[in-house]
């Protein structure tokens, strides 16, 4: 499509056969519930979709099949000679050897479920195998027992799906409208949807700009999609790379855990006369029965629009062993997500699948994947999601980040991110990363589509694109800031940062401990709250009642042993050091003989006595250094430096960072804490030990617009007038 209005004309056309399509399905109702109206219509679909590519050639494969049948043709040769008479060009098997086609399926209303069986099991391998994951032949006795099965039969041969008609790109909208409006009637996650056909192409244009191999002549290059649903990536790319370069040689390969979807994408792959094989059923992080199933392998391209905010529980297992004992020699080397979104582990997945660098020797590889705004900034600095951040920007894989707009998705209205990964970064783009906001960058539906209410039209999409490839800061677009009042404004939508602006040290800044000591008859008391204290009463003797009754007996005379010991500082009034304190302590309990006081009993009456009090001393251990208080300890996010004797990346490993980190940043951070943090609090120290690296990318704030305050005397107008106008109402209340 070159222009928005042959855009419209596509979408009318496909919204009015769907809309038939839909007119069908509710004839479901009774039997079928509208949630369950997909079982039966996307088979259903699919099957008047092969009996209108199989019609012209239906006679003369009937014809060749009896022949080489006679002939006693090899059972193994069928698929290929029956194949070539449907199409001599055709390479991937798909006939049918019944007698029958829709039209013919009417004319023997009685039997007509049965004959359907016959005509379904006369389809090539490849095409039965669709329907057996589709789960068709089990709605097909429940529609003959509600006597539904003619009626929608007949309804669905009065519909032409034939190629010459309706294009595979029009099918392509066509099913995607059908799921969404299943989907809506489920209500399925929001994160398991549909990815709109302009959002792929979206995607499509931006991961091919500046791909100057990929429309060479004669060119072979795979694409692969880990998440493909129904295949939109697949057939995007496809369309996008061919519209610049009819000669290319594409290998399309994807894979699918939800077998309807498996389904749908075969069918498209086997009508385009794709490689089939190539389309992978099953869940491509693993759940113990289905795996990778391009293990070991490497894509040119990868797209994908992977579920996000959907657990990952189900692979939990399988992706947490891969990561303990493989680490980067598997895929999941950089850390793991939360446990309530995995979207991150995807990209992980496509990464492993990169070729080489250009710098190693390899084509490199391009990633373009669709996530939610989570995984900008989860998790703190040391986490996995902070981690799989940081191995991406310091390997210099991160190209670019789009924000798309809210509401362009069927079942969820959240901001999205187009992120594009590569390895083979030009070298004007290496060591940088690009934002650009394209929030603004769409149009309202006239109808809502669910959760749909925006769109991108072919203008936002070419202007998205040229933003990503002129690359520069700065840049500046006039769009639309209020749709009511269509309010216009320039804003700055495209950000150029180098990839260490990204990174962060996360300090742990310590305060010391300072407490006072009293042994007032209330701190005393609260001796029994410590569980090292109250055990001394507590017998571990089970078996024997008499000696456990003496060891409780023994304890709690210790326990007012200590008590009395503590009773005698009381005249001693309170104490501003605890060196003080423990010394008079360690007095006391030399003149009660009996009284021991090991040094978890100490730690116990420290804990019961002692109160914090800014103007105490200090508190230090046996070393003299001070000991830090946890509930002054607080933290302080550094930005990493722009040069550095550390080059990125930084050795990748532990959480706890290594001797050559701290060797590297501890300039940075003491020149950080003395100018931020000391002149607040003279006594704090750093533990760099604890000294964590992190990453975020803040992209909404890097593009946050100011907005001044309204005036103070406007704001006093319109409350006088709201007061005015309740002042009004009231009065028709009171008499």
């Amino acid at each position: 499509m070159s222009n928005d209005n042959g855009g419209r004309v596509l979408n009318e056309r496909h919204k009015e056969i769907a809309g038939k399509i839909w007119e069908i399905a509710n004839r479901l109702r009774g039997p079928y519930r509208p949630p369950q109206y997909r079982l039966v219509m996307l088979p259903m679909v699919v099957l008047r979709r092969f009996d209108c590519v199989l019609e012209p050639t239906k006679e003369a494969v009937l014809i060749e099949h009896k022949r080489l049948i006679a002939n006693k043709t090899a059972e193994n040769a069928l698929p290929r000679l029956l194949t070539k008479v449907v199409d001599p060009k055709r390479k991937q098997p798909l006939y049918n050897t019944s007698s029958y086609t829709f039209q013919k399926l009417l004319g023997d209303s009685e039997n007509i479920a049965p004959n359907l069986v016959a005509y379904i099991n006369g389809y090539s391998e490849t095409a039965r195998r669709i329907f057996e994951k589709f789960k068709f032949g089990e709605q097909i006795e429940k529609l003959d027992a509600s006597n539904r099965l003619f009626n929608i039969v007949k309804a669905m041969s009065e519909i032409d799906l034939h190629p010459d008609r309706i294009t595979n790109l029009e099918m392509g909208y066509i099913f995607e409208h059908l799921v969404m409006r299943f989907n809506e009637q489920a209500n399925e996650e929001a994160g398991d949807h549909f990815t709109p056909r302009e959002v792929i192409r979206l995607m499509t244009h931006l991961v091919y700009t500046g791909e100057e191999d990929v429309y060479k002549p004669g060119v072979y290059r795979e694409i692969y999609d880990p998440a493909c649903g129904t295949g939109g990536m697949l057939s995007v790319s496809e369309e996008t790379i061919r519209a610049g370069n009819r000669a290319a040689n594409l290998g399309l390969y994807g894979q699918e855990y939800n077998d309807e979807s498996w389904a749908i994408c075969c069918a498209d792959m086997l009508i385009k006369d794709e490689e089939t094989d190539h389309i992978v059923l099953g869940d491509t992080l693993g759940d113990g029965k289905t795996f990778d199933g391009f293990q070991g392998r490497q894509f040119h391209y990868m797209l994908a629009n992977p579920p996000f905010g959907v657990e990952w529980k189900d692979q939990q297992k399988i992706v947490t062993k891969e990561h303990q004992e493989l680490g980067f020699g598997g895929r999941f080397g950089a850390g793991l997500p939360a446990i309530n979104d995995g979207s991150l582990l995807f990209l992980q997945h496509m990464i492993s699948k990169m070729h080489p660098s250009p710098d190693s020797g390899g084509e490199g590889s391009k990633i373009a994947i669709i996530f939610n705004g989570s995984p900008l900034f989860s998790g703190d600095a040391g986490s996995g999601p902070s981690n799989i951040r940081r191995w991406i920007i310091e390997n210099d894989w991160l190209d670019a980040i789009v924000a798309m707009p809210d509401q362009l998705f069927y079942n969820t209205g959240i901001f999205t991110y187009i992120w594009l990964v590569s390895n083979r970064k030009p070298a004007d783009r290496r060591g940088k990363v690009q934002l650009i906001d394209g929030t603004r960058f769409f149009k309202k539906m006239k109808k809502s589509l669910n959760n749909k209410r925006n769109e991108l039209s072919e203008t936002h999409i070419c202007r998205l694109t040229e933003i990503y490839s002129n690359y520069q800061n700065g840049e500046k677009e006039n769009v639309c800031i209020d749709d009511k009042k269509n309010e216009w404004e320039k804003r700055v939508v495209s950000r150029i940062f180098d990839n260490r602006e990204f990174g962060f040290l996360k300090v742990v800044v310590e305060r010391p401990l300072r407490l006072n000591f009293e042994a007032t008859p209330e701190r005393i008391a609260r001796l029994d709250e410590q569980s090292t204290f109250s055990n001394l009463a507590v017998s571990k003797k089970r078996k024997n009642d008499n000696a456990a009754a003496a060891e409780e007996r023994a304890g709690r005379e210790e326990q007012d042993a200590i008590r009395t010991l503590l009773g005698s500082l009381t005249r001693k009034g309170r104490y501003m050091d605890r060196a003080v304190f423990e010394a008079d302590l360690d007095k006391a309990a030399k003149k009660h003989a009996k009284t021991r006081l090991p040094a978890p009993i100490k730690k116990a009456i420290y804990a019961a006595l002692g109160e914090r009090d800014p103007k105490a001393e200090i508190c230090r251990d046996s070393k003299g250094n001070p000991e830090a208080d946890g509930d002054l300890r607080d933290t302080e996010n550094i930005p990493l430096p722009k040069k550095t004797n550390l080059p990125l990346p930084m050795a990748f490993g532990p959480d706890m960072p290594n001797g050559e980190l701290i060797d590297a940043m501890t300039p940075v951070i003491d020149a950080y804490i003395e100018a931020e943090v000391l002149p607040h609090v003279p006594d704090a120290w750093v533990d760099y030990t604890k000294t964590k690296v992190g990453y975020e990318i803040p992209l909404n704030r890097h593009f946050y617009v100011y907005k001044p305050p309204r005036p103070l005397a406007d704001i006093e107008k319109d409350v006088s007038t709201l007061e005015g106008e309740i002042a009004s109402l009231l009065k028709g209340l009171v008499k």
